[in-house]
């Protein structure tokens, strides 16, 4: 046990606290969640096709009114302003725009209802940039609309089904007629497909516009789930939507093609492919040739095939397999030829390939120990493609330029830490979008050909200096060695920190298959709030154990078939490392998360309660048995293929062990972890004798956000952390406003 000596130490503390405070001001809740710290943007930004202008939308809070403006990239200047809300009878604010394919129209969003994490429905205008003429898209509250390439026609969604209008006639017509709600989806995707698929829009015009493929969702035996909504009424109303948990049927999908010419619709037999699911479909260079991605429930084989539309023929084209899993994205891009890049974990990193548009390969583009992690495009004058990777180290990003053939690599990006790019139309330029753990987001302009450096377009500067006015402390990175891995670490310490005294320990993570947590990057809101724990005298540490993302194909696919079981390993590992050095105290280390990370937090207590004395568990999965197919049989298969997987590693298991204090919240109107998971573990609980403390936020969804609900939620955590991982000093006491 170690040995405290807190009177010297607390007089030490006073001087250079006050010291400190005399000078900058502590970080409150109110300062994160009122807007103290709100970083500046370039919104939907878009280059125009001269590839010598961009687009972006501003709001001028003064005049309440939404602006799309053209800038020149070069100069800066603005050229033109496109549109002005105040201009537009009945618009008060444009949510978003896209131009038509000849950006001779926008594409106005407003008055959006969300529905779920993706999707959303609304009221959509075009506006016509020559006539100045503002067109109703439908009457209808409409999902994804979208123009066709000749700009004179928007296919949509509605109510389940599928519509084009014609903006030169006004003519609004119906092409399927089947949609009913809870039954049949047409060319919008289901729950489950949004949310792990990561696509709302299943359905895609030709490049000639003669035809749209869309994908076909019969949800008639995937089971309901329904949620109580409170609301203000007396009675409160249910919503009934299908949800598919682990081990449960899915939606039976089926492709499509309607031909506009004469107005038919074609079923494609697909059923010779892996075709349980059909995560993409893009039409490819080629008018007459759809690309289709398909895949078996274990999602372990993806077939890329592509269809004739002209007699619905496929053939197979590429095939992909990994023993666990293969992820599907969006980088499959189809150059002039109808070659193709298609990124790829199979040398064990993942990286871009090159192949013929027969499905033969022409080369790997990229190779080595790091991973591509985004693929931005390919420029066809100069043969060059352009993509960001992890070469500057797993916790950084790099903007990166290379030959099709693999050879004249370019190093775009000049300052390290986080860049992101957005490249002009004929990739003349680049806007980059840089951060780093100390330096908030700017926004530059560079030539792609050689990273030149152009001009800084917008910086926050601004906030910078503000934050120059409170108590914060600089993120330490670091690795530690865990379990024989080198894991990622950061750590935050009280800016008076003093070696020869010791603190509490509050690790945060996340965990969850491929993600990242720690990374040189500008953080949000929760790092602000870790920043005020630490000026009241509390290390918060966050480790990026097994089974997390950038360190390639194998640390990341370990955790195949038993979630939970090596992270949790490595948290606990991780944690009795660092209760080891000496200005740790080893019974007071506490450990968060939400989501996966509520899940992990949850298992860390109850399964080391020798090594965690807290834990609090926001939205988690208590069970992969309650979570949904695609996510959860992508890495533990079914329930009834893997039942120990889902058992052994699930914190219902684990409640007899639990010594510690528990903190349990969920928001009621999960539609993504839902609420039973909380209920279910609560239950578990109460029967195994546990003293917990536990909050549900009515008709809050899996942000658990709306009005003051944030404040509230992170008001209730703090004062937790303040009474369970404690204090020595009471003028330390974090102060909260009631």
């Amino acid at each position: 046990m170690k040995r405290y000596f807190y009177v010297p130490l607390l007089i030490l503390f006073l001087v250079v606290s006050n010291s400190i405070q005399s000078q900058q001001k502590q970080i409150t809740l109110e300062d994160i969640w009122g807007g103290t710290f709100r970083t500046e943007r370039l919104d939907v930004l878009r280059s125009l096709q001269n590839g010598k202008e961009y687009a972006v939308l501003n709001y001028n809070r003064a005049e309440s009114a939404s602006t799309v403006d053209v800038y020149d990239y070069l100069s800066g200047e603005k050229v033109r302003t496109l549109v002005n809300s105040k201009d537009l009878e009945g618009i008060n604010y444009i949510i978003s725009y896209e131009f038509s394919p000849d950006e001779s129209k926008l594409l106005l969003a407003t008055q959006l209802k969300q529905i779920y994490r993706r999707s959303s429905m609304g009221t959509y205008y075009v506006y016509d940039l020559n006539s100045k003429r503002l067109t109703l898209v439908s009457e209808k509250q409409i999902q994804e609309p979208t123009f066709g390439p000749d700009g004179n026609k928007i296919a949509f969604g509605n109510n389940n089904n599928l519509y084009i209008k014609n903006l030169v006639t006004g003519q609004e017509m119906q092409i399927t007629n089947d949609g009913k709600k809870n039954h049949i989806i047409n060319g919008i995707t289901d729950w489950v497909y949004e949310e792990e698929f990561g696509f709302v829009r299943a359905f895609d015009w030709s490049k000639d516009g003669h035809r749209i493929a869309f994908i076909r969702f019969d949800e008639t035996d995937v089971p309901r789930f329904s949620m109580d909504v409170y609301g203000t009424e007396l009675y409160p109303s249910q919503q009934v939507f299908k949800y598919p948990k682990a081990g449960d049927p899915n939606a039976d999908v089926s492709l499509h093609i309607y031909d506009l010419r004469n107005s038919s619709t074609s079923e494609v037999d697909v059923s010779q492919y892996n075709c349980y699911y059909i995560p993409r479909i893009n039409w490819t260079e080629d008018p007459n040739i759809l690309s289709v991605r398909l895949t078996n429930r274990h999602q372990n084989e993806l077939d890329l095939v592509f269809v004739d539309a002209r007699d619905n023929s496929s053939e197979l084209i590429l095939k992909e397999t990994d023993p666990a899993y293969v992820d599907v994205t969006d980088d499959l891009t189809f150059l002039n030829d109808n070659s193709f890049i298609w990124t790829s974990e199979k040398s064990g990193w993942n990286h871009i390939y090159h192949y013929d548009r027969n499905g033969k390969l022409i080369n790997q583009v990229t190779d080595g120990e790091w991973e591509v992690t985004n693929f931005y495009g390919f420029d066809p004058k100069t043969g060059r493609i352009y993509y960001q990777s992890s070469e500057d180290g797993s916790i950084n990003r790099g903007v990166y330029s290379i030959s099709q053939t693999g050879k004249n690599k370019v190093k775009l990006s000049e300052k390290t830490g986080s860049n992101s790019a957005s490249f002009s139309a004929d990739y003349s330029y680049f806007i980059n979008t840089h951060s780093d753990a100390q330096t908030p987001y700017s926004f530059t302009l560079y030539q792609a050909k050689n990273g030149k450096k152009l001009r800084e377009i917008k910086n926050n500067n601004t906030l910078k200096q503000k934050l120059d006015g409170f108590v914060t402390s600089p993120k330490e990175f670091s690795t530690i060695n865990i379990n024989g891995e080198e894991l990622n670490m950061y750590m935050i310490k009280p800016l008076d920190f003093d070696p020869n005294k010791e603190y509490p320990l509050f690790m945060y993570q996340y965990s969850g298959p491929g993600s990242q947590s720690v990374g040189n990057r500008w953080g949000g809101a929760n790092d602000y709030w870790h920043q005020m724990l630490a000026q009241q005298g509390i290390i918060v540490a966050c480790v990026d154990g097994r089974g997390t993302g950038l360190k390639g194909r194998d640390f990341k696919k370990m955790t195949q078939k038993e979630l939970g079981k090596y992270e949790v390993e490595d948290q606990v590992a991780a944690a009795k490392k660092l209760g080891e050095l000496p200005y740790v105290d080893e019974d007071r280390i506490g450990i968060w998360g939400w989501s996966y990370g509520g899940f992990m937090s949850s298992n860390c207590l109850f399964q080391a309660p020798e090594t965690f004395s807290m834990a609090i568990a926001v939205a988690p999965v208590t069970s992969w048995r309650f979570y949904d197919t695609i996510y959860t049989e992508r890495y533990m298969q079914t329930p009834q293929e893997n039942p120990d997987g889902y058992d052994n590693n699930s914190p219902i298991t684990h409640v007899d062990n639990m010594e510690g204090d528990f903190l349990l919240v969920h928001g009621s109107a999960d539609d993504n972890v839902h609420v039973q998971n909380t209920m279910r573990l609560v239950e578990a609980l109460i029967q195994a004798d546990k003293d917990f403390e536990w909050m549900i936020y009515p008709d809050k969804n899996h942000g658990i956000y709306g009005g003051n609900t944030r404040l509230h939620l992170y008001k209730k955590m703090t004062r937790f952390i303040q009474n369970t991982l404690g204090q020595p000093q009471p003028e330390k006491l974090i102060q909260i406003k009631n």
